[in-house]
């Protein structure tokens, strides 16, 4: 199985099938899910630093299934789709797990507090690795229907929730989105910089002991191939 992110998905996947190939092309997002498995006593999980468009380099095995959260929407997803389609076995299947379909989502209480620090310190272009993202037009059940994928559950499971965090934990949330991760600030101080002024901007708004909610939603987008890939 292979994946990409903080592992989030993969930490909740790994005790339900033989081994999870964790991928992100940052380091520092593969440290942090590599030390969340030893703390949870998960051992069967590969933290492979790459990327979508050099999947070849990463000698991945034939897979059974593949799941992606909101890191589909930053790739080339019909390329990936392609590629995806000669890696999976024939009857493997992509998972997509979102906050569903882009600019959708119900805005946290801090966006506009984070929006307003974030683009003081990287810039008014929301950040991609080494370059930048805009939301796709073309949602994911358009992209997967014209894909080798194109067998798509219809009967979509969404799940509503709240998540409840403190000061700090918002501030962590931040470098875990790769708009913001460690990468993308030019060194350690630059990072405590941003860090600093986020608190010193929540703490004005919030106060230093609040908790805020965030409402969420996840969406689950099941594709395999046609007639179970034969």
């Amino acid at each position: 199985m292979w994946r990409r992110g903080t592992g989030q998905i993969a930490l909740r996947l790994a005790p339900l099938v033989a081994h999870v190939h964790a991928v992100d092309p940052d380091p520092h997002m593969l440290d942090e899910g590599a030390k969340l498995a030893t703390t949870a006593e998960v051992d069967n999980i590969s933290w492979r630093e790459g990327d979508s468009y050099h999947l070849g380099a990463l000698d991945l095995p034939a897979l059974d299934l593949v799941t992606m959260g909101a890191s589909f929407h930053w790739t080339d997803r019909t390329a990936l789709l392609a590629d995806l389609d000669h890696r999976l076995i024939p009857t493997g299947a992509v998972v997509l797990a979102s906050g569903g379909p882009p600019a959708t989502a119900t805005a946290p209480p801090w966006h506009d507090i984070v929006t307003e620090v974030r683009t003081a310190h990287l810039g008014p272009q929301r950040r991609a690795g080494t370059s930048t993202y805009t939301h796709p037009r073309i949602t994911h059940t358009e992209v997967l229907a014209t894909s080798p994928f194109s067998n798509i559950d219809i009967d979509i499971t969404t799940w509503h929730w709240d998540l409840h965090r403190d000061i700090d934990s918002v501030i962590e949330l931040q470098f875990s989105f790769s708009y913001s991760a460690p990468g993308q600030f030019s060194d350690e101080s630059a990072r405590a910089a941003f860090a600093r002024d986020l608190r010193a901007a929540l703490v004005e708004k919030f106060g230093p002991d609040t908790v805020l909610t965030e409402h969420l939603t996840t969406e689950l987008i099941i594709a395999t191939r046609p007639n179970g890939g034969s």
